[in-house]
């Protein structure tokens, strides 16, 4: 098993995370219980989850994903995972979440609102890895990383983390943290694959310097690395087939960000890459997503048990030089596939 540090801190954890967010939706408790099960026995120590999951996000089921994954923790030794949640984003970001009667801000009061829920959902006394679900335009840093200062020295988490955040907003909470001898971001969590290789624009520069690391979630593109989506096919049950239909533009507009032209000729390349070395697309798309420097855990994630195989074989298969190139260029021709 290969472990790895996240940033500075003493969280030793496996280089796959087993995300949750579709517990309580579109997978059931048993199967969530054995697709856990199974990321444990292989020997996953990271599991992370949100206050907000699952997903699509719901006022009806927010908060569903922490109680099973809380249920769950108490068959397991507490001290043998490392744990990883969220608090919600602002309201104010890129939509309103339909928890706290839609007034979520990256504020003192939400950020112990939310962490209090947090534990009470997961049936624990500390959380390894508090991290923001996305960052708040509004509310001033400076507040925001005071209040999450607090819950370190109640005991109550060990680290923080950010979220689909960018080089300008990690570098500044960190900078505030430094001059204010407050605890800083020991990572980041956003987008990373085959198809969005822009981390490494700039934010990889900034985790290099500052040893941050990356926890890279869809890994396989939502599904789309795996070729299901590929000769014009929207299988039923699929996010992006409901996605595409959905009568909420900023929906949709995801569903084309990641199911369009590009992305599909990008996936067919890889495809065949994939079948020279052997190996399962979605193999190659996890392999690919922990092989840098600056990843300490790529989340993957599963609706059901039998998806979980061909994401676990990314722990037998290393990227070499030879093959790297071969990406490489596959990316060079088709520059950017979801923008």
């Amino acid at each position: 098993m290969d472990f790895r540090y996240i940033g500075k801190s003493g969280l030793r954890v496996s280089s796959i995370c087993m995300g949750t967010m579709t517990f309580g939706s579109s997978t059931s408790k048993e199967e969530a219980f054995r697709i856990m099960d199974k990321a444990y026995d292989r020997g996953i120590n990271f599991f992370d989850t949100a206050e907000l999951y699952p997903v699509p996000p719901k006022a009806n089921t927010a908060g569903i994903t922490e109680d099973w994954v809380g249920d769950w923790l108490q068959t397991k030794d507490r001290d043998s995972i490392i744990l990883a949640t969220k608090v919600a984003g602002a309201a104010s970001g890129w939509f309103v979440p339909p928890i706290r009667h839609g007034l979520t801000a990256i504020d003192s009061f939400h950020i112990k609102k939310a962490v209090e829920g947090s534990l009470k959902k997961l049936k624990t006394d500390y959380i390894d890895l508090y991290q923001m679900h996305w960052p708040d335009a509004v509310v001033p840093i400076e507040e925001s990383m005071k209040a999450f200062d607090e819950l370190i020295k109640e005991g109550k988490v060990r680290y923080l983390g950010t979220s689909n955040d960018s080089a300008y907003g990690l570098t500044k909470a960190n900078e505030v943290s430094k001059y204010n001898n407050l605890a800083r971001f020991e990572s980041i969590q956003n987008n990373f694959s085959l198809l969005n290789p822009r981390f490494h624009d700039e934010l990889a520069n900034v985790c290099e310097k500052e040893n941050i690391s990356l926890l890279p979630y869809s890994p396989i593109a939502g599904g789309v690395l795996s070729g299901k989506y590929n000769n014009g096919l929207y299988p039923e049950n699929c996010r992006f087939t409901s996605y595409i239909t959905n009568k909420n533009p900023r929906v949709q507009a995801m569903a084309h960000r990641f199911v369009n032209d590009k992305t599909i000729e990008a996936t067919k390349r890889y495809m065949v890459l994939a079948k020279e070395y052997g190996i399962s697309p979605v193999t190659l798309a996890v392999a690919y997503s922990k092989h840098f420097y600056f990843v300490a855990s790529t989340i993957i994630g599963a609706r059901e048990l039998g998806q979980l195989d061909e994401s676990l074989a990314a722990f037998d298969f290393k990227i070499d030089d030879e093959l790297m190139k071969k990406i490489e260029e596959i990316q060079k021709d088709i520059l950017y596939p979801m923008g």
